[in-house]
């Protein structure tokens, strides 16, 4: 099916986006095997401006005298490298660009009662869950899905307009208590840090699930993108370590092979995104959230992988006709289904990986949402 229309102008600027980001990266490369060092010489300016021996001598006298009368001042808070800079703008920059999108494309959520916790993690970092109330919530205990959400393993939170305006329409929808886990960014906390964490928020909940009002025999998990390889991870975990009986995954454009074996450039071709391009930005996923590429075959980075999917809970599976991961949606609803798990895997035609964000504009993105809340209200039976 041809691609929607409403994405032709995205689809022009994320084709340039990647073909100057590959550019610069060569740019970068070629400059760095240069054998002969690049000497500036100093501008006219420049030399006007520098002080005269005398002068910086004077200065230097100046400073200590002052250094003698000057009170001691607080220590300075540590600053940031290079690389720790540029991607600090970088997720600046994406929580503006969603804040732009939810204004323009999406739909703001409704207001729920929420409730914030921070769940110790042993071995690493603590992690905070927000939980979103449907609105029936004050009285019979009410089902829940752990939610973890998408952005690369990279960027994204549950402070991110469109997330937390999708998981707020999601609990009142499908009535069901959303607990969304704000898990650490790579490659600050690389794997496993995020299914830790995740597994370790999924315990929480079972825990105190009376306490919080929710029913623990109706929980399952939900994820996006790389929050959908996140779910499908602690999923195995929970099974793998014995944990309480989970309901439901529900997987919206899961990356679940990060080896990229079942990825399907066919979809980025028909894109007109080389294939080159697509490849590197794929991989450069891959390498920011795992510590060595080896890992990439251990099951709880790449889900797909693990050694058997028999006694996983029953799953729903949503993937984008324009999406090189619906690959990886395809793979794993058939392994779930060779393991006699009941699952199932829709293609939505003629959209993106990024499709159920625009509410207000795209009648796809609204199917969409209606389709997570049916499944999610499977929990109610």
């Amino acid at each position: 099916m041809r691609l929607d229309p409403f994405f032709d102008e995205r689809l022009r600027v994320h084709r340039k986006y990647l073909l100057d980001k590959a550019t610069g990266s060569m740019r970068a490369r070629l400059a760095a095997l240069w054998p002969f060092p690049r000497v500036a010489a100093p501008t006219a300016a420049a030399e006007a401006s520098a002080p005269s021996t005398a002068e910086a001598t004077g200065s230097t006298v100046e400073a200590r005298s002052q250094q003698r009368t000057k009170k001691p001042e607080k220590p300075e808070k540590p600053t940031l490298g290079p690389r720790a800079q540029a991607r600090a703008r970088k997720r600046r920059a994406a929580l503006a660009w969603d804040r732009t999108e939810l204004r323009t494309v999406g739909v703001a959520g409704p207001e729920v009662r929420i409730a914030e916790h921070r769940v110790d993690v042993p071995g690493r970092p603590s992690v905070r869950v927000r939980i979103y109330f449907p609105s029936e919530a004050a009285g019979a205990p009410v089902p829940a899905v752990l939610a973890f959400f998408g952005g690369a393993f990279r960027i994204g939170g549950i402070d991110y307009p469109t997330t937390d305006a999708g998981f707020r329409r999601r609990a009142v929808d499908a009535e069901v208590a959303i607990a969304a886990v704000d898990y650490a960014l790579a490659p600050d906390h690389q794997y496993p840090v995020p299914v830790e964490q995740g597994y370790a928020a999924l315990q929480w909940l079972f825990a105190q699930a009376e306490e919080l009002g929710i029913d623990p025999a109706r929980i399952g998990v939900l994820g996006t993108s790389a929050g959908g390889n996140i779910a499908a991870a602690v999923t195995l975990m929970n099974r793998d370590r014995g944990g309480a009986d989970l309901r439901l995954q529900v997987l919206e454009v899961p990356v679940v092979d990060l080896t990229g074996a079942h990825l399907d450039l066919s979809a980025t071709r028909a894109l007109g995104i080389p294939r080159f391009i697509a490849v590197r930005e794929l991989r450069s996923v891959a390498r920011t959230y795992l510590p060595s590429q080896r890992r990439a075959r251990e099951s709880y980075a790449s889900p797909l992988r693990a050694a058997s999917h028999e006694g996983l809970p029953p799953a729903v599976i949503l993937t984008a006709e324009y999406d090189p991961l619906r690959g990886d949606g395809d793979a794993y609803g058939a392994a779930l289904r060779a393991a006699g798990v009941d699952a199932s895997v829709v293609r939505y035609q003629g959209v993106t990986h990024d499709t159920p964000i625009f509410l207000a504009v795209l009648p796809a993105a609204r199917r969409w949402h209606d389709d997570v809340v049916t499944a999610l209200r499977r929990l109610h039976v």
